[in-house]
């Protein structure tokens, strides 16, 4: 097994360990343990002796939800399973992506794996085959109520298990089938209970919060970064950001974005006659914002970690104790929580920094740096606009990211002939804030383009201006990807490479 794989043995995982498996940065391995093998295969065989005893499960030898009092007749047990996922194909909007897929059969694969759904070790070699040679369900995004699970979603996990329905591989859509065939893999035939144990879950909302955290605690970095610069490029004032001051409000995220902006800023240094004594709330209040979502990705961590790391299919079977345990492990409130709190968090930090270009871009409030950070001179500073349009689709960004920010777990509807009268909205909660997430980035990708105009612009009025090492560092980086905007310049192509670079986490930012 090689060292840095992510071992799938039912012991705790981090959402890291979803991250790099969905970027394909480490690879998934089921683990070959008797003891843990011989966990799994003893909730199968007791599924298939209580069968063998008439016994009763919901999903096994009834209907689904609401049809749970309907008695399945013996013979058409096995064909169950494939029913579940057949109707349940019905999902509609964009494919998940490719690394949001994978991020999906890695849950469900962890979830499983905790030994108490009553699947066979088949079952679970199938899920691991599909990540190890990169076999991706066409996963439509829409269709799941976050309760009973992401049924709709994940029967096209079900589906491709068993050789049917649309997969990507190597960047080709082609049938199931085929690509099952080209590796060797043959199409699963789902046991009792199996059906249900794939797609009765919350890998789908799980998956997409595991990459919605790390997202955005990348984002409070780079935000604590950009304010940095903003607040020298519009000379302002660097003891807004004061140990002692901040020690008397014992927030410990708000505390430590401060001393993030106190680094970068070398605030030590005494203030300028010139400086206006207290700035604006988007600089001096910057701690008091991402210190918010600082200090709420901790909690909402545990929370993603802990549905990451559950078993929440129903019914779940102790294969210790011989039990079947009828409840609702599959209702996604904990996701939807979590990812209406972070969706909210983020959008209030995209507004920060919408305020933030506002001030730098506007001669009333810059201390003097040209309007809209234009950096051309003379008579053809007439013709020239800076970064005015940019500034507008910052605001356009900021206000639909704030938009969604109405949580969705309020929404709660009642379905399915009233069985599930109370549902998560997990998946959507996840979907928001996934969406508000791009939003703030594409605002973050030109904040960076105004970091490094503003900086520059500030440097030729200032030239003794000392600069910080991370901020001179920042600087020179960003005067290699961006050229200065002296002459008015389409800005799609930076906007697009700098989003890239943020995605894939190009600066390094802060010691832990």
């Amino acid at each position: 097994m090689m060292s840095d794989a992510v071992l799938f043995d039912g012991r705790r995982l981090s959402l890291e360990d979803i991250a790099a498996l969905s970027r394909r940065e480490r690879p998934a391995v089921l683990s070959a343990e008797p003891a843990f093998r011989q966990r799994i295969q003893a909730g199968a065989d007791f599924v298939a002796r209580l069968l063998a005893e008439d016994g009763v499960i919901y999903g096994v030898t009834t209907g689904f939800g609401d049809s749970c009092t309907v008695v399945i007749p013996p013979a058409l047990v096995a064909e169950l399973p494939h029913h579940l996922y057949t109707y349940h194909g019905c999902g509609a909007g964009a494919f998940l992506t490719p690394e949001q897929t994978r991020a999906v059969l890695a849950t469900r694969l962890a979830s499983l794996s905790q030994g108490m759904s009553g699947v066979s070790v088949d079952l679970l070699l199938q899920l691991e085959g599909l990540l190890r040679h990169d076999i991706l369900p066409l996963i439509p995004s829409e269709g799941s109520v976050g309760a009973s699970g992401d049924l709709t979603p994940l029967s096209y996990v079900a589906a491709v298990l068993c050789g049917e329905r649309e997969v990507v591989m190597n960047c080709e859509t082609m049938p199931a089938a085929q690509a099952l065939a080209s590796v060797g893999m043959t199409p699963l035939k789902l046991r009792p209970k199996e059906g249900l144990a794939i797609m009765n879950g919350t890998a789908v909302m799980t998956a997409l919060a595991c990459l919605a955290w790390e997202r955005a605690e990348y984002l409070a970095r780079m935000a604590t970064r950009l304010t940095a610069i903003n607040v020298v490029a519009s000379a302002g004032n660097a003891h807004h950001f004061d140990e002692t001051l901040f020690a008397a409000k014992p927030h410990a995220g708000q505390q430590m974005t401060a001393a993030r902006l106190r680094a970068d800023l070398a605030s030590t240094q005494p203030s300028r006659n010139d400086q206006r004594l207290q700035d604006r709330y988007s600089l001096r209040c910057a701690p008091h914002v991402i210190g918010v979502l600082e200090d709420a990705l901790p909690f909402l961590r545990q929370l993603i970690e802990n549905e990451l790391n559950s078993a929440n299919d129903n019914p779940l079977i102790d294969p210790v104790g011989e039990r079947v345990l009828h409840g609702g492990h599959f209702y996604g409130g904990h996701i939807a929580m979590a990812m209406d709190t972070l969706k909210t968090a983020v959008a209030n930090v995209a507004d920060l920094l919408d305020r933030q270009l506002a001030l730098l871009v506007d001669t009333r409030f810059n201390h003097g740096l040209p309007s809209n950070l234009s950096g051309a001179t003379g008579e053809r500073a007439a013709i020239n606009h800076g970064l005015k349009a940019l500034q507008i689709s910052v605001t356009a960004w900021t206000a639909e990211a704030l938009k969604q920010t109405m949580p969705a777990s309020v929404f709660s509807r009642s379905t399915e002939c009233h069985n599930q009268d109370k549902v998560s909205m997990g998946t959507i909660a996840a979907r928001d804030c996934l969406r508000v997430l791009e939003l703030s980035e594409q605002v973050l990708a030109a904040l960076l383009i105004a970091a490094r105009q503003g900086l520059t612009l500030r440097l030729r009025q200032q030239q003794d201006l000392a600069l910080s090492p991370a901020l001179s560092t920042m600087l020179a980086d960003l005067e290699d990807r961006i050229p200065l905007v002296v002459e008015d310049r389409a800005l799609d192509r930076d906007l697009q490479n700098l989003l890239c670079a943020l995605r894939s986490r190009t600066w390094s930012l802060y010691e832990a």
